[in-house]
């Protein structure tokens, strides 16, 4: 659980938007803002991202492409010391790190996409700090189940959405040997999740959405987090110009890396999901300081 220090500000926030919007705006302004607020670390990861391309010299003493990983390293180690993650997270941040810089080297040396810039701390010419682009996500998901107090159900049979899972992760790599299957496994998401409903809380009212929209929502927003990284420059896909947007498809293939980060969070926070359809009952959140009963399970 995050530390009183990390509820308390929490809760201030609420209070704040609370007591100065209309019930109706200060939802939606919560909602925004805890999004944020999950969303921080990868964030952060933008801003700098965004700041060293603008300000960094090719004869300053320390590579740009190190001083990112060291700022991640910085960041994540502040997280912890801070508890606004817990060591659950962190551990799904760490998996995260390692099936993403898996993927960039496969990937790096399959010609997918490069990085342009020098640096000395990587791993099969892959720089380091790429794993926390993927253990960015992984920090989100981790802490948007907390904060929103999210629950999945109906949730499809769990040994059914690791093969799910696998199989995109293996389509990854073996679309460059095989034929691409990702239309079948955009299919099975939806036919797999389509009854999921994620339940969540922005104030005292429970609220849902289906999951397989959550999951096209948040690959548009990653998608144009990934522009972010090819508009900077900081690495290059094949055939593309360096100032070039990323391509539509690339949001297609961050939804189905998605339903992989998902299942990957679930393997260690599997309490929130359910087989049974969920009767939520009203719980305190930001939007108000008392207490309340968390969601249980519907007939």
């Amino acid at each position: 659980m995050a530390d009183a220090g990390t509820r308390y500000i929490e809760r201030r926030m609420g209070d704040w938007t609370r007591d100065r919007l209309p019930p109706a705006v200060a939802e939606f302004v919560m909602f925004v803002l805890k999004q944020g607020w999950a969303s921080l670390f990868g964030g952060l990861l933008l801003l700098a991202i965004i700041i060293t391309k603008l300000i960094w010299q090719d004869d300053w003493p320390i590579a740009r492409y190190d001083a990112l990983f060291l700022f991640a390293i910085a960041a994540q180690a502040l997280f912890l010391w801070l508890r606004l993650e817990t060591l659950d997270e962190a551990k799904v941040i760490l998996l995260f790190h390692l099936t993403g810089t898996a993927m960039e080297i496969f990937k790096i040396y399959a010609g997918s996409w490069a990085y342009p810039e020098s640096g000395t701390i990587k791993l099969a010419g892959v720089p380091l700090f790429s794993g926390f682009m993927y253990a960015a996500v992984g920090s989100y998901m981790a802490r948007v189940i907390r904060i929103f107090g999210m629950q999945f159900a109906p949730y499809p049979p769990f040994r059914v959405t690791i093969l799910l899972a696998v199989a995109i992760y293996v389509n990854f790599f073996a679309h460059h040997y095989l034929p691409d299957i990702r239309l079948a496994l955009f299919a099975a998401t939806v036919l797999l999740f389509w009854r999921t409903r994620i339940w969540f809380y922005v104030g005292d009212t429970p609220r849902w959405m289906p999951l397989p929209l959550a999951a096209f929502l948040s690959s548009f927003f990653l998608w144009v987090a990934e522009n972010v990284g090819t508009l900077t420059g900081t690495w290059v896909y094949a055939g593309q110009n360096e100032f070039q947007m990323a391509s539509l498809s690339k949001m297609g293939s961050w939804y189905l890396l998605l339903y992989v980060s998902f299942v990957t969070v679930t393997v260690v926070f599997r309490d929130v999901l359910s087989r049974a359809p969920l009767r939520p009952a009203p719980r305190a959140g930001f939007l108000s300081t008392g207490r309340g009963a968390a969601p249980t399970p519907g007939e």
